[in-house]
């Protein structure tokens, strides 16, 4: 049990053990009970914690614990207290390693699921001004976690207020504020889970899902003179997904040009083996299946939103972002094409899902392999990923 006497003065860093060990049976219970009591402690957390660099790391946990509990209330003062907790009290010296923003994205999340609209438009009666107030960003995050969950459509009372925080947003262009406000039907599985249907780690399971490219000696004579088109900026955003989740390894990303357009039926693994690709080298089972745009797109969101075994899921909204700034950098498309045209150009592109068990993977918790040949049938973009939960010498190098 948490004690909940008055500290007295030096007794911060007890009471920092304290909550730090409080089970989210007992948060949960303060939360429904006593929740002004929950936040008064979290606000003698953050006021212990201020200047203290070793401290601000566990007390922002500790911090984005309690305003998990307070926003799992449906009450209003509850989703106001949380996002005063993500949006004001968390100590910025615990921004370095992404600490602030992983907690922010996780409250959003939790206000998103949990609280009514009721409860949540009174956080959005005042406009924006600029886009630098950690305030500003929960109530970001918290827009882009209801348009997933179709909260921002219709006419239903407290939408409008909403809508018109949504719309300063785009205004002072802000990243999320781009993305549309309600999920397109190519985003039909985010955040949705079936049984059986896990991450493919073998060519059995890849085969038992999806048509295999046969092989083609036409199109293994096509990749022999494909041409390396290097562009750091795109093979960042490709890789968003994976790097901001965490994930053991940094994704390989490619982008060639051929001299000759390319058959679709002859864009499998006897084209993709003869490019130059770290993670295609060496022996082992290869194999190259056709897929679909909208199971591309969700991989790359879950990369995102579940994180990595050593990382951290990034929350719903920013993990669409990040989705879908890969996909269109896998596309070759410029930022500013509508995303339903984007979507209505994904038909026009080749989709192939490939596995192989050569070195560069882990053959662990997590392995995928995805290209992307473009209308014109000369561009081709392949993005690799692996995960592990085994520390390796080579588990964060650069392949």
């Amino acid at each position: 049990m948490v004690s909940h006497d008055r500290e007295t003065p030096g007794d911060d860093a007890s009471e920092r053990r304290r909550w730090e060990a409080a089970s989210p049976e007992e948060l949960a219970r303060l939360a429904g009970q006593r929740p002004e009591e929950l936040f008064a402690a979290a606000e003698r957390l953050c006021g212990g914690a201020t200047g203290e660099r070793s401290a601000a790391g566990p007390v922002a946990r500790t911090l984005g614990r309690i305003a998990e509990a307070l926003a799992d209330t449906r009450s209003r003062d509850g989703a106001a207290q949380a996002a005063d907790i993500a949006g004001r009290l968390l100590p910025s010296e615990a921004a370095a390693h992404g600490e602030t923003d992983r907690i922010r994205r996780a409250v959003a999340a939790r206000l998103a699921k949990a609280q009514p609209l009721r409860n949540l438009e009174p956080l959005f009666e005042q406009l924006p001004e600029g886009l630098h107030s950690p305030q500003v960003e929960t109530r970001a995050c918290l827009l882009g976690e209801l348009a997933l969950l179709g909260a921002l459509t219709g006419a239903g009372p407290g939408r409008g207020r909403l809508r018109m925080y949504a719309e300063r947003l785009r205004e002072l262009e802000h990243p999320l504020a781009r993305l549309p406000q309600n999920r397109l039907d190519i985003e039909h599985r985010f955040m949705v889970r079936v049984r059986g249907l896990g991450s493919v780690k073998t060519s059995q399971q890849l085969r038992s899902r999806f048509p295999e490219v046969p092989p083609s000696d036409t199109g293994a004579a096509a990749g022999r003179p494909a041409v390396g088109v290097p562009d750091d900026t795109r093979a960042r955003a490709a890789a968003r997904p994976f790097t901001a989740g965490g994930w053991a390894r940094t994704p390989e990303v490619r982008f060639f040009a051929l001299p000759e357009p390319l058959d679709p039926g002859d864009f499998g693994m006897s084209f993709l083996e003869r490019l130059s690709v770290d993670c295609l080298r060496g022996d082992g089972t290869r194999v190259a299946c056709v897929t679909t745009p909208d199971d591309v797109l969700d991989e790359l969101f879950s990369a995102a939103y579940y994180g990595g075994v050593g990382g951290q899921g990034q929350g719903g909204a920013y993990a669409r972002l990040f989705a879908w700034d890969a996909l269109y950098a896998l596309m070759g498309l410029p930022v500013h094409v509508p995303f339903l045209e984007a979507v209505r150009r994904t038909a026009d592109h080749r989709w192939v899902r490939f596995v192989a068990s050569t070195p560069w993977f882990h053959h662990d918790t997590a392995d995928l392999g995805l290209a992307v040949l473009d209308p014109s049938r000369t561009r081709v973009a392949v993005l690799a990923a692996t995960d592990t939960d085994v520390t390796a010498p080579d588990a964060s190098a650069r392949p």
